[in-house]
C-alpha cells in the first residue's frame, strides 16, 4: 500500500486541510474532527484502497484503516500542518450532543496512551507468570527493573493524562504535568502514607493516594484550560508568558488537592462500588451482557466511555473483572472470521477475512467487524452470541486482570490467578464455537454476490447522482456557439468563465439547474444563480442588451428564490430586440471553474431546454 498516494487522497475527499480541526488515531481508526463534515466524500474514501469502513460517530469522521493505520497517520501528517494546527477553528460553535461531546472527550485523552498501556500490560502478565513459576521472585533485581518498566505507566498515569488531557482542551501541556506531578510528589506521598494531617491556608487537605488516579487531573486540567485564556487577556504581554503558569501552578495544585482530589476520589469510589454491586449480584448475567454487546458499542464508538471503568476497578481493587468479561467477545468476532475464511472460495473474501481473523486474535476486531462479519450480518450477531456464552462462563470463573490491557492472545498472561483456566476455557471454546457455526449455518459464497450487487447498485446510483449534480442544462433553445465566438471580449477572453453561448430561437429562460438565484441584474439582462451543488452560473441574454435598461424582458423570480431545474425564469422579446439590431448569442458561462478539474461542453450544435450543455468535473 502507497500510505502517502491515501493519505492525499484522504485529505482531498475529506474537504482539503483547511477542513480538517484535527486529528488523532487509535488501534485501527483515524478519528477527524472537520469544520463540516458535510464537506467529505463518505462513498469516495469508501472506496479508497486501504479502506474497510467509514462512520460519523460522537461528532468524528471516523475512517477505520486497520494494523496500518499508524503509517497512514504519520503519512498525512508529513504531507500536512495538521497535527501542528489541531486548534484551528476551535472557536467556531460546537453543537455535538452532550453524550458525544463526553465520549469524543474520554477518546480523545486515552487514544495516545493505548499502546504503552498494551505494552506495559503484557508485560506485567509475562512477569506474573514468572513469578507464579518461581522463574523471578520479588527480591530479584530483573524483576524489580521489570516491575519498574511495567509499573510506571499506571504509577504515574495522573502525569500521562494531564499531557493528553491538556492537548485534547488546547491548554499548556507543561502546566499540566507539572501539577499532576505535584499530586505524586515524594513528599506529598509521605505525608499521606503516614496518615499526618495537612494544610494550605488553614484548610485542610484530604490527602488520597493519586497514582492511577483519572478525575481529579482531569478536572484540573480542565479548569486551567478554562483559567488560561482569561490570564493572558487580562495580564500583559510581557508578562504573561511567566505569569499565566505562575497563577496556574500556584492556584491549581492547592485547589486539586482541597477540591478535585478529594471529589474525584468520591466518584470513583462511588462508581467502583456501583460496578462491584452488579459484579456481586449476577456475575454471570454481567458477562452475558457484556459479551454479547460489547462489540456493539465498538460499532458505535461508545465503548471509550466505559473503557475508564477497568483504570478504576484496577485503582480502587488492584485487579479488574470488567476486562476479563469482555475478552470472548473479542475472540468470539474474530472466531466469526475465520468461519467466512474458512468457508469462502472467493480469494477476495479470503483475503480479507485472514488477516482479519489474526488480527482479531491479537485484540483488533475493527477489521473482523467492517470487513467480515458485519458485512455479511449473521458471522457478527453468531460472533455476538457465542461472546454472551463465554463472558457468561468468564463471569462464573471470577477471573480478573491485574493490568490494563487490550485483551488479545499476547495480553492473556495478565488474567493469570483465580479462575485463569475457566477463563481460558471460555476464551477458546467462544473463538471455536464463533468459527464452526458461522462456517455451518452464518455464511455462504451467494450472500458475497447479493452484497456486491447492491453495493455497486448504490455506488452506481450515488455516482449518477453526483454527476447529475455537476451538470449544466440549457436553459435556452437554439444553436450553440463557442465562447470563443461571442462578440464581446469579456466573455471571449474567458475573463468571466468557461462555458457556451446560445442563438435562441424562442424566448424561454428556464433554470438550467436546482440552485438559489444569487443575483438579478437590473437590467433584467442577466442572472446569477448558484447551484445546490456549489457550481455558479451566469445567463447572459445578448450582447449590450444592458442598454435596454429592462425593456422587453420579463424575469419572474427574485434574488434568493430557491430554483429547480426546468423552472422558467422568464421571458424576452426575441422578436423585438432582434429587429431593433442586437446580437443575441447569448453565454452560458460556470464562473467558479477554478474549482473543477475540467467543464465539458457539449457536442451538439444545437440544443432544446433542458438539454445537457456543461458539465464540471472535480
Amino acid at each position: 500500500m502507497d500510505y502517502t498516494q491515501l493519505a492525499e487522497k484522504l485529505v482531498d475527499h475529506l474537504g482539503g486541510e483547511e477542513n480538517i480541526r484535527s486529528l488523532v488515531h487509535c488501534t485501527t481508526r483515524l478519528r477527524f474532527k472537520l469544520v463540516q463534515i458535510d464537506k467529505a466524500d463518505k462513498m469516495a474514501i469508501e472506496n479508497l484502497e486501504g479502506v474497510i469502513q467509514v462512520m460519523v460517530i460522537a461528532g468524528q469522521f471516523q475512517i477505520v484503516i486497520g494494523n496500518e493505520v499508524h503509517e497512514v497517520y504519520r503519512a498525512i501528517q508529513q504531507i500536512t500542518a495538521i497535527d501542528d494546527n489541531q486548534s484551528k477553528n476551535a472557536e467556531q460553535a460546537d453543537h455535538e450532543r452532550l453524550i458525544d461531546k463526553a465520549i469524543d472527550i474520554v477518546s480523545g485523552i486515552f487514544t495516545p496512551l493505548l499502546g504503552a498501556m498494551a505494552g506495559a500490560g503484557i508485560l506485567k502478565g509475562l512477569l506474573i507468570i514468572a513469578e507464579a513459576s518461581e522463574l523471578l521472585t520479588e527480591s530479584d533485581g530483573t524483576y524489580q527493573i521489570f516491575h519498574a518498566a511495567s509499573d510506571s505507566l499506571f504509577y504515574f498515569l495522573p502525569m500521562l493524562l494531564a499531557f493528553t488531557a491538556s492537548k485534547k482542551f488546547e491548554t499548556d501541556p507543561y502546566v499540566a504535568v507539572v501539577i499532576a506531578g505535584a499530586l505524586l510528589y515524594p513528599d506529598i506521598v509521605e505525608v499521606y502514607n503516614q496518615g499526618e494531617a495537612l494544610s494550605v491556608f488553614g484548610i485542610p487537605v484530604i490527602l488520597t493516594n493519586y497514582a492511577m488516579s483519572i478525575i481529579p487531573i482531569i478536572l484540573a486540567v480542565y479548569v486551567a484550560s478554562q483559567l488560561e485564556p482569561i490570564l493572558n487577556r487580562i495580564l500583559p504581554s510581557v508578562m504573561k508568558t511567566f505569569f499565566t503558569p505562575l497563577v496556574l501552578i500556584a492556584l491549581m495544585v492547592p485547589m486539586t488537592l482541597v477540591v478535585f482530589g478529594p471529589f474525584g476520589t468520591y466518584v470513583s469510589d462511588w462508581i467502583a462500588q456501583g460496578y462491584l454491586f452488579i459484579y456481586e449480584n449476577s456475575a454471570m448475567f454481567a458477562g452475558a451482557f457484556i459479551g454479547f454487546f460489547w462489540q456493539i458499542l465498538v460499532i458505535f464508538g461508545l465503548h471509550w466511555g466505559i473503557t475508564p471503568i477497568a483504570l478504576n476497578n484496577i485503582s480502587n481493587f488492584g485487579t479488574d473483572t470488567f476486562t476479563a468479561m469482555l475478552t470472548p467477545a473479542i475472540f468470539g468476532q474474530a472466531g466469526a472470521a475465520m468461519g467466512v475464511w474458512l468457508k469462502t472460495k472467493r480469494d477476495k473474501v479470503k483475503s480479507i477475512a485472514a488477516p482479519a481473523t489474526v488480527s482479531g486474535i491479537f485484540g483488533v476486531t475493527e477489521p473482523a467487524i467492517y470487513g467480515v462479519t458485519l458485512r455479511y450480518k449473521k458471522p457478527f450477531f453468531i460472533g455476538c452470541t457465542a461472546g454472551a456464552i463465554g463472558g457468561a462462563v468468564v463471569g462464573f470463573s471470577g477471573a480478573a486482570s491485574h493490568s490494563v490491557a487490550i485483551p488479545g492472545v499476547t495480553t492473556l498472561p495478565v488474567f493469570f490467578g483465580d479462575g485463569f483456566f475457566l477463563f481460558i476455557v471460555a476464551v477458546v471454546g467462544t473463538f471455536v464455537f464463533a468459527g464452526v457455526a458461522t462456517y455451518m449455518f452464518g455464511f455462504h459464497d451467494e450472500q458475497v454476490e447479493e452484497l456486491t450487487g447492491e453495493k455497486e447498485q448504490e455506488y452506481d446510483k450515488q455516482s449518477e447522482n453526483l454527476i447529475n449534480d455537476r451538470v449544466v442544462y440549457s436553459p435556452l433553445e437554439g444553436a450553440v456557439v463557442p465562447l470563443e465566438e461571442v462578440n464581446d471580449p469579456v466573455f471571449s477572453s474567458g475573463a468571466i468563465g468557461v462555458g457556451l453561448a446560445i442563438i435562441p430561437i424562442d424566448g424561454h429562460v428556464y433554470s438550467p439547474v436546482n440552485g438559489t438565484v444569487q443575483a438579478v441584474y437590473p437590467a433584467r439582462h442577466a442572472i446569477s444563480i448558484s447551484s445546490d451543488a456549489g457550481m455558479e452560473i451566469l445567463i447572459h441574454i445578448g450582447i449590450e442588451t444592458v442598454q435596454l435598461d429592462g425593456k422587453y424582458f420579463a424575469i419572474d423570480v427574485t434574488e434568493g428564490a430557491h430554483i429547480h431545474q426546468g423552472e422558467l425564469l422568464g421571458t424576452f422579446d426575441l422578436q423585438q430586440m432582434t429587429k431593433q439590431g442586437y446580437d443575441m448569442m447569448s453565454p452560458i458561462v460556470v464562473t467558479n471553474d477554478d474549482q473543477y478539474l475540467d467543464v465539458i461542453q457539449t457536442s451538439n450544435e444545437n440544443v432544446a431546454s433542458g438539454d445537457r450543455l456543461l458539465t464540471a468535473v472535480k
